[in-house]
């Protein structure tokens, strides 16, 4: 096999050189994970870095080997975000000027971060890839430095130094599931895992929207695009160098979809107490969603990053609660006379449900005028007991429809 254009001595350097300046962050077994996934699991938090992500590592990396001359010009970068507040972070700390290109669609914390390190920011383009032309020609103009998010050496080294500490505190995994963007990360922890043990399996993670490095491999027509929640590994190329070490070390790549991503970001926040971002719980999603691929297995995830919209976190946990019967809707015809709101409630109660919203219908549709269509939105303890507050009310002779959530 050809020489590849990163090595483990390359990794090893680059742990020496970032040293303390980014956190050593913990690789902790899962015993409830485990269960669930019927494997052995450990996760990496990489969202316990100062900008909550692994992006230091590689951006770190990269600008400790510039000359004096190019830390003077100053350095640019494109990024959805993660990148933007590891290169703007410590630019700051080693008093480099930053100046970083966003995607118009980049969430509003990864931008103020990103500014509350110090650099200039930049929101051009409704694509990483526009975002990237614009910033290779503020590069030109202004003759700054390019720090690329993924397709560099120093980068994708810095990158792999996560899977150095994994081995290192966790010697028995087997299999790492990595999320793959343009391949920096994946490609950097290739090179250190399988220069530490050959045998160890590497598979990459992407979104169903956004998968290609799956098809490239798979050698089929790359198509991506579309909405989704794992913004983090939402890119359209991969990067040469990171396809290059692909191409010899991965064993597989898989694709995940939007709901398991959700459910993984849910699961993490409720078993682990851990926030990730959709890039970040990719991992977790390909073992929800291809479990016959790691049963019984000593598998790492790294959690790559937990820079998630407070607004969308609580979407998708809500989003969660419904698809678990934990929050359901239910329809039910009333007489509309004194009392029968007060029935329903009461009939609900007792049987341990909690009411959250209630909607009276009577104007549209087809109810007749002396009846009324009530929607309750109510609070379970999960899909048995949905079951168990509609049996309560069509006891008491009301037909009941589910709306949303568990099956009854």
């Amino acid at each position: 096999m050809a020489e590849l254009p990163v090595t483990l001595a390359d990794v090893r350097a680059a742990a020496q050189r970032i040293g303390e300046a980014v956190v050593r962050t913990p690789c902790l077994r899962s015993e409830t994970l485990s269960r669930i996934a019927k494997a052995d699991i450990w996760v990496k938090f990489e969202n316990l870095q100062f900008t909550a992500s692994f992006k230091e590592r590689g951006a770190l990396n990269t600008l400790l080997q510039l000359s004096a001359e190019e830390k003077k010009r100053g350095v640019i970068a494109m990024s959805a975000g993660n990148h933007a507040q590891g290169v703007a972070y410590h630019a700051g700390r080693l008093g480099i000027p930053a100046t970083i290109v966003m995607p118009s669609f980049t969430p509003n914390t990864k931008v103020e971060h990103t500014k509350g390190h110090g650099a200039r920011i930049i929101l051009h383009g409704d694509t990483l890839a526009e975002a990237g032309r614009e910033a290779h020609r503020l590069a030109d103009a202004e003759r700054l430095v390019f720090v690329h998010p993924y397709d560099d050496p120093r980068i994708i080294a810095g990158q792999g130094t996560a899977a150095l500490e994994m081995l290192q505190d966790a010697p028995l995994i087997d299999t790492l599931v990595i999320p793959v963007g343009g391949g920096g990360l994946i490609s950097g922890c290739a090179v250190a895992a399988k220069g530490l043990k050959p045998e160890l399996k590497v598979i990459g993670v992407e979104t169903a929207s956004y998968s290609a490095m799956r098809q490239i491999l798979a050698g089929e027509p790359v198509a991506t695009g579309g909405d989704t929640i794992a913004e983090g590994i939402a890119v359209t190329d991969i990067g040469k160098l990171p396809l290059t070490i692909a191409r010899a070390l991965l064993d597989r790549v898989v694709a995940v979809d939007e709901v398991m991503i959700e459910r993984a970001i849910a699961l993490l926040l409720e078993v682990e107490k851990t926030v990730a971002e959709g890039a970040g719980a990719a991992g977790l999603a390909a073992m929800l969603a291809h479990p016959q691929l790691f049963a019984g297995r000593h598998v790492g995830i790294v959690l790559s990053g937990g820079n998630i919209d407070t607004r969308l976190l609580a979407s998708v946990l809500l989003r969660g609660l419904v698809r678990d019967g934990r929050i359901v809707r239910l329809r039910l015809m009333i007489g509309d006379l004194p009392g029968q709101l007060a029935r329903v409630a009461g009939l609900i109660g007792k049987a341990g449900g909690n009411i959250v919203d209630v909607q009276h219908q009577r104007l549209f549709g087809a109810v007749v005028a002396k009846r009324t269509e009530l929607d309750v939105t109510v609070e379970t303890r999960g899909r048995a007991h949905v079951r168990e507050l509609v049996a309560a009310l069509e006891a008491d002779g009301f037909k009941v429809r589910v709306l949303e959530g568990a099956e009854a």
